[in-house]
Formats: C-alpha cells, structure tokens, sequence
C-alpha cells in the first residue's frame, strides 16, 4: 500500500478564515467525482480564529499531483492564494488503519 497522505495547515489573513474555508470546501465538492481522492475534509479550530486545516487521502503522490493540473481546481487556488498567510504541509505514507 502506498497511498498518499497529508496534513495542511493554512493560516489565513486574519478575518479570511470562513472565506478561504470556503473555497476549500468547494475544491472538496470538484473532488468528489475523482476516485483517486479518497478524503478530502476541511477543518477549522475554536482555538485559532485563522487557521484551517485539510486532511487528505489519494491513491498515491501522482493522482495528487494530477489533481492539481485540473483546470477547476487550480482556479480555486488562485481564489484561494491572496486569503492565505502561511502553510504548514507534512506529506506521509499511509499504512493502514480504519477506513483504508
């Protein structure tokens, strides 16, 4: 097994947290229909008014890597790029667990 995993927390210009969770949550809706994208989920903390955080699962590093060459979900990067202040991605190897 070697999919692809990753963490991202994105620190968003203070007051932009909803807006860029926003848009994050609609690059998670153009990803629905992408069967190499397992997970997908927007996270925010009570504790910390400007950050989000993503959760990712995909088949493997290329599907993640194709999925950023997706003409939609690039312009959602884009939207989403002058919202941000800071990104903290760690990239893993999933092993197994529930859901996998």
């Amino acid at each position: 097994m070697n999919h692809f995993a990753m963490y991202g927390k994105l620190t968003a210009r203070p007051g932009q947290r909803d807006a860029l969770a926003d848009i994050l949550l609609e690059a998670a809706d153009l990803l629905k229909s992408n069967n190499d994208c397992y997970l997908y989920i927007v996270n925010v903390s009570d504790d910390d008014p400007n950050a989000v955080y993503v959760t990712e699962l995909w088949k493997d590093a290329d599907a993640h890597a194709a999925s950023l060459e997706n003409e939609e979900v690039l312009a959602s990067i884009q939207r989403g790029r002058p919202l941000i202040i800071g990104a903290e991605p760690i990239k893993l190897r999933a092993l197994g667990g529930k859901g996998l």
